[in-house]
């Protein structure tokens, strides 16, 4: 079944001009599509000039924003998991820059810092092709809004691309 977009109601008002970069009404298929495109984009780069590539003093670097990209959908991936079994206890929040800081991102190759994006992407892909219809549906309170399945799924995708985006217009 497809997932159908979120309405606005269905994710957190500061991600909807992400989410709004999302093409299609499948997060499945979305989820698919941009795990190819964001591979084609960053793979090529190669270690080297990923190494410590950064556009300002204080910013993340491209790797740290791999591993973010990476530690944000374990974590959105797991909230759309509770929501979808129906939990109905507030889920957390989490700090990024935390996360971040602690990844040790940089001093990972590239290609095993890919290699886990691709197997964190496919493992909520699968979740989300396994869920019944109603359950794309289904909300709980996360990190202090109402969120649903579809929601948090495209979050995923919005988030990602509003990454890309950065990537494109500063580091490459």
């Amino acid at each position: 079944m497809i997932s159908g977009r979120p309405l606005d109601t269905e994710f957190a008002p500061y991600a909807k001009s992400d989410i709004d970069y999302v093409i299609g009404d499948d997060a499945v298929e979305v989820l698919e599509r941009q795990e190819q495109e964001t591979i084609a984009l960053l793979q090529p780069l190669g270690d080297a000039r990923a190494r410590g590539l950064t556009y300002a003093p204080g910013k993340w670097t491209l790797k740290q924003i791999i591993g973010h990209l990476t530690d944000d959908e374990r974590i959105f991936g797991y909230r759309a998991l509770c929501v979808a079994r129906g939990e109905r206890m507030s889920l957390p929040g989490f700090d990024e820059n935390l996360y971040a800081a602690n990844a040790a991102s940089e001093s990972r190759p590239l290609d095993d810092l890919l290699d886990e994006y691709r197997t964190v992407r496919r493992s909520t892909i699968a979740l989300f092709a396994a869920l019944p219809p109603e359950a794309w549906l289904r909300t709980a309170i996360v990190n202090g809004y109402t969120a649903s399945v579809r929601g948090l799924a495209f979050h995923i995708a919005g988030h990602e691309l509003h990454h890309l985006r950065v990537v494109r217009e500063k580091y490459l």
